[in-house]
């Protein structure tokens, strides 16, 4: 069974581009080796193009790594904010939302997670603070969400207990593929939000 490509990487899933082939190819690799075990001409063999071909579209390796954690920063931070926005006032329906947001994001892009979680040491100093800056972004959504449930607790522990909310769904590239994925995807909910509300 082919695994699906993971769908932050593509504008549309029926018709990818060429260059997010690439990337979907480059973040199977990626998870499944590491970034630096991975070589151009293996990501363009998998695309069934040669090696060379590939830089038609990325300067190289590095810039496929930078790209595609990037656009997984872009990907959540805009995700949230939309989904917050929807869910009005009311932080509990907003604290919902965002655990089903990172549950399908999770759950829709599993090399893509093992990646971020794995190689973003790879990336160049520049590449890697753009993406910190983005995820610092995404992390103070949940905290905000987090305080206005618990307007006792402080920061610090709203910021930790996102975190580790991040970890028990990030979780699913090792996971996953145990259930069905409604199932997993209801599992994974239930257990968020009894973590961030417990």
């Amino acid at each position: 069974m082919t695994a699906e490509p993971d769908s932050a990487l593509h504008a549309d899933a029926a018709r990818p581009s060429r260059r997010e082939q690439i990337l979907q190819a480059a973040a199977r690799l990626f998870a499944e080796r590491g970034a630096r075990s991975v070589g151009v001409d293996d990501i363009g063999a998998a695309v069934g193009v040669t090696g060379p071909a590939i830089y038609r579209h990325f300067t190289g390796k590095d810039a496929m790594l930078a790209e595609m954690l990037l656009r997984i920063s872009e990907r959540l931070q805009a995700g949230a904010e939309r989904v917050v926005l929807a869910a009005g006032d009311d932080p509990r329906a907003q604290l919902d939302a965002l655990v089903a947001f990172q549950v399908d994001f999770a759950l829709d892009n599993p090399a893509l997670i093992t990646v971020q979680d794995r190689d973003l040491g790879a990336l160049s100093e520049d590449d890697a603070r753009q993406v910190r800056r983005l995820q610092r972004r995404y992390v103070e959504q949940w905290v905000a969400v987090l305080t206005a449930l618990d307007p006792d607790a402080t920061t610090a522990a709203c910021r930790a207990r996102a975190h580790a909310l991040f970890g028990l769904i990030n979780s699913t590239p090792h996971s996953a593929g145990r259930l069905s994925r409604p199932a997993m995807r209801a599992l994974l909910v239930t257990m968020a939000t009894s973590a961030a509300t417990g």
